[in-house]
């Protein structure tokens, strides 16, 4: 097999890049929430541009931070991938064709809206997403499981759980006190191992 020139490569990624992100925004049903299982799939398990756990780590910092979480991702992993052409591209093939459809079919879908086979396709859509979501869910925890334990697991989704679901915390700043904790752990961790190799004769 004739190996890529650079260039080539360059030009396959980034079209590459605009099929995925093409493909999300189209089929990305429920906005920001219900693209990340499509995203995820495109990203890790087709084009293999990230693994699981930098796409956790990317998630739960594009939600920490202001914006649509449909921009954010295909902004980064396109930056990633080949740079700013490549942010360029992603964003704009996950925003640019439903753009368009909003436009060319907003009149028509108004004066339909009131028909029952219309409503019936809105409604058969949220059980989709939830599922993709739970889907996604799924192999966060198990993900999970395999690298803090089963404890530490289940103490981390009832302390997320519990402020989001009863009390209504934004997602944004239980994940902004996640990742102070991880730091300064980090950080605790990194002195305590440099203690120790300055204790070693």
């Amino acid at each position: 097999m004739v190996e890529k020139t650079p260039k080539k490569r360059y030009v396959k990624d980034n079209r590459d890049l605009f099929i995925a992100f093409f493909r999300v925004g189209m089929l990305g049903y429920g906005g920001g929430p219900g693209s990340i299982p499509l995203i995820q799939k495109e990203v890790v398990e087709k084009y293999k541009w990230m693994d699981d756990e930098d796409f956790g780590d990317l998630l739960a910092l594009s939600n920490a931070l202001p914006g649509p979480i449909g921009t954010k991702l295909p902004g980064y992993v396109g930056y990633k991938v080949t740079g700013l052409t490549g942010m360029m591209i992603s964003i704009l093939a996950s925003i640019v064709p439903t753009i368009v459809l909003v436009i060319v079919l907003l009149n028509t879908l108004t004066s339909f809206k009131d028909f029952d086979w219309v409503k019936g396709m809105t409604a058969a859509a949220i059980p989709v997403v939830s599922v993709m979501l739970g889907v996604l869910t799924v192999q966060f925890l198990n993900k999970s499981l395999k690298s803090m334990g089963k404890w530490k697991t289940v103490f981390l989704t009832l302390a997320v759980f519990i402020p989001l679901y009863f009390f209504n915390v934004h997602p944004g700043i239980i994940i902004v006190i996640l990742l102070v904790i991880a730091l300064v752990q980090k950080e605790t961790s990194n002195k305590q191992q440099s203690k120790k190799k300055r204790d070693v004769p």
